[in-house]
């Protein structure tokens, strides 16, 4: 009995100093303010997460206020192979209307040997007009973009490029070329294809409702005998194209999205000229022609909007020097034809022209400016 007397103090005691008053407070205290810490804690940290999660994820799916947003243009340079950004430009949206503010411009591509050497004609011809217009350049030379000040519409305007031969092949890939560059920005709606040799002949303002506004594309086209037009064809080009189909026009085109889409998609017509139309072919004349004609025909226009002088026959057009560049001479490239827009009849019909030499720049610079009212 006394042993197990013996033993009953030390429970005892612990039972008395957990129920001491003083002690018991003190600890419920701690304890109390441990599980409030803790629990703060865990509340701030799991909204916390919550909260980085959420904006994570809004950020990558959301799209900007559609109040406010705008199309951003891809630059130019870019790592991407021509297949990557055919297939990447062929995407076309099935809703017509657009989430964004979309201000439509007009994409003006330069195929050239080097620089843009009629530059500061045409920083006259755009000044005060940003947010309308997207300049994209294919130039075979690699140096071309280092001359060219930063503060030029030029500058940084040079896309990935590769060498083109005249009357080869590859000038219809570099036209592709352009055009898918110039697709990748969702605002542009019209596509110009220009030489370092053309000019504007009217002001952008000019320029840009004609285009904008035109319910047709601009691809010259016609069916010609002889040796430089039907002779040019091969018979082993049927039955995806039969000689009756076979067109020719000029190179220099203008077109709108819906077109240009077609044109840098198409794989099967393409193929024909890469494998059949080569050197003395000159697919550049009959790719588009052909191509449009067959397929597009309704929606062109059938003619051509830069004016280019064959009179004196040969390869090659008319050049145009310092001393071919009058204000007379302007005047009447300006009013040379009456033609057809959009069911009416009309008295602009060429909106640029070709071929100037570098050394009628200064003249230009003198007398167009003015004759043609730029920034107005």
């Amino acid at each position: 009995m006394k042993n197990n007397q013996n033993h009953h103090p030390a429970p005892m005691i612990s039972l008395f100093k957990l129920f001491n008053p003083p002690l018991h407070l003190t600890n419920l205290l701690t304890v109390m303010l441990i599980f409030a810490f803790g629990s703060c804690f865990g509340i701030f940290l799991t909204f916390n997460l919550q909260n980085v999660s959420f904006n994570f994820n809004f950020t990558q799916f959301s799209h900007p206020n559609t109040s406010t947003a705008t199309a951003v243009s891809d630059p130019p340079m870019h790592d991407m192979t021509d297949e990557e950004v055919i297939w990447r430009a062929s995407m076309a949206p099935k809703v017509r209307d657009y989430p964004f503010e979309r201000t439509p411009k007009v994409a003006f591509m330069f195929l050239t040997r080097g620089p843009v050497v009629l530059a500061p004609l045409w920083e006259r011809f755009f000044n005060g007009n940003d947010g309308l217009y997207s300049v994209y350049v294919h130039s075979s030379d690699s140096s071309a973009n280092v001359t060219v000040p930063e503060d030029s519409v030029f500058y940084g305007r040079r896309i990935p490029s590769k060498d083109v031969e005249w009357g080869k092949v590859n000038m219809i890939e570099a036209e592709r070329r352009l055009l898918a560059n110039a697709l990748l920005d969702f605002s542009n709606q019209r596509f110009v294809l220009l030489s370092e040799a053309c000019i504007p002949l009217f002001n952008f303002s000019t320029v840009y409702t004609y285009l904008i506004n035109s319910k047709h594309n601009f691809v010259e086209s016609y069916d010609l005998e002889g040796p430089v037009g039907r002779g040019r064809y091969s018979n082993k080009m049927a039955p995806t194209i039969d000689i009756e189909e076979w067109r020719k026009g000029s190179q220099w085109f203008e077109m709108e999205r819906d077109l240009a889409i077609e044109v840098i998609s198409d794989k099967n017509y393409f193929s024909v000229f890469h494998d059949f139309c080569d050197g003395q072919c000159y697919s550049d004349e009959h790719y588009l022609p052909t191509f449009v004609t067959k397929l597009f025909g309704e929606t062109n226009a059938n003619r051509t909007l830069t004016f280019v002088d064959w009179a004196r026959g040969g390869p090659h057009p008319t050049k145009y020097t310092r001393n071919d560049v009058t204000e007379e001479f302007l005047v009447k490239l300006r009013n040379d034809r009456s033609c057809e827009y959009n069911g009416k009849k009309n008295q602009i019909c060429h909106l640029f022209a070709r071929k100037f030499t570098s050394h009628a720049l200064d003249r230009l610079l003198r007398i167009a400016p003015k004759l043609m009212q730029f920034n107005l």
